[in-house]
């Protein structure tokens, strides 16, 4: 409400619904991990946004102005600020009913998947009649079809699981030592890609991070070419992550530290004898959460992971290994306040179960 001339008037932001959002990116990862259970894969490339055509009373307003005379768009045009989200919305519009099952889409990139060479033509030429049917285009240059291993999204993907991009780690391990913040900035923001795949990343690289504060940033020193340095040799060697299984338990190890948290999650395979890693997350604490106690940090961190992982955590019981129990803090306080309160409502539907195990401190660098 805001006040005008002795009478009240109602103002109402409607700045989101301009936007006209539609999710297509928020589960991308987990998304990439689902693909390396199907034996047949195919990636596809379209043409992009100019497949979409402009509604005859929208085009005037794509007018442009050359030399040559006055022209507008009869197709979507590239740097439209909803044209990704409009795309999505398209193709999950004329493909829904084969989504999550032959086929996934995420904007313009395409995957066919199968788990049998002959299921696989079946679901490919199902594909290229909806394609042809709606008058959709692909690019043969950036197709790739009946591929075991194969690139999706920047990443390996093959029944081992997902890999890193082996020209991606070959860029980072060329790169010479940063000289000036845009180099740093653009070290961190390579391995901030690959994060999912790198443990403790931010603690590891936290003389690395600290040459971006605002207030005495400091220079390049020893600390932080040691910590240049060893992140390109455990680059060398990265792991490979698998989706978990279903009706089978996560494990989360947790560690915080002073200035930091990290953690993994993981599961055990069959034999119940070996675990095997799904995902990588490390943060650094803000100057404000920094100063919480021991176990407002681990709750703190707790929080921010279920909510990073929540896709995973949902559906599985996960097992909790810790030095401390965010969980029985939050549950069996007698009364909570303010952020705590807060913390305890958004950990409510993830089932945690706090284990006690010697494996800790082997796990302690997770």
């Amino acid at each position: 409400m805001a006040k005008y001339e002795c009478a009240w008037i109602i103002v109402t932001s409607i700045e989101q619904v301009l936007k006209i959002i539609f999710p297509y990116h928020t589960l991308i990862r987990w998304w990439i991990t689902q693909q390396n259970i199907h034996c047949f894969l195919s990636w596809m490339d379209s043409w992009g946004y100019n497949q979409i055509k402009m509604a005859p009373e929208d085009m005037e307003k794509t007018t442009f102005v050359t030399m040559w005379g006055t022209f507008c768009y009869k197709v979507m045009l590239f740097g439209l600020k909803n044209a990704g989200a409009t795309y999505q919305r398209a193709m999950v519009t004329l493909f829904h009913d084969m989504m999550h099952k032959e086929i996934e889409v995420n904007v313009d990139d395409m995957i066919a998947k199968s788990r049998g060479e002959e299921e696989h033509v079946v679901n490919l030429k199902k594909l290229f009649d909806r394609l042809r049917k709606f008058q959709l285009k692909l690019n043969p240059a950036k197709c790739t079809f009946g591929a075991t291993p194969g690139k999706l999204l920047g990443f390996i993907v093959s029944e081992r699981g997902i890999e890193v991009d082996p020209d991606k780690i070959k860029a980072i391990q060329e790169l010479p030592p940063p000289r000036t913040q845009k180099e740093v900035r653009g070290f961190l923001g390579r391995l901030n890609y690959i994060a999912q795949f790198i443990a403790q990343l931010t603690n590891q690289c936290d003389p690395i991070f600290r040459l971006l504060r605002k207030h005495n940033p400091g220079e390049w020193n020893e600390e932080c070419q040691v910590a240049f340095d060893k992140i390109k040799q455990y680059l060398s060697s990265p792991p490979v992550l698998v989706p978990p299984t279903l009706e089978r338990p996560l494990i989360l190890y947790l560690t915080v530290f002073e200035n930091s948290m990290g953690c993994v999650l993981g599961q055990h395979n069959e034999s119940g004898k070996k675990e095997k890693a799904i995902y990588y997350l490390s943060k650094k604490f803000t100057e404000y959460e920094a100063k919480y106690s021991s176990i407002e940090k681990y709750c703190c961190a707790l929080v921010w992971v279920a909510r990073r992982l929540r896709q995973y955590m949902l559906y599985h019981t996960t097992w909790l290994i810790s030095k401390l129990d965010p969980i029985k803090y939050m549950m069996e306080s007698p009364a909570l306040s303010g952020r705590m309160a807060q913390w305890a409502d958004l950990t409510i539907g993830v089932r945690h179960r706090l284990c006690e195990s010697k494996v800790n401190k082997r796990k302690s660098n997770s």
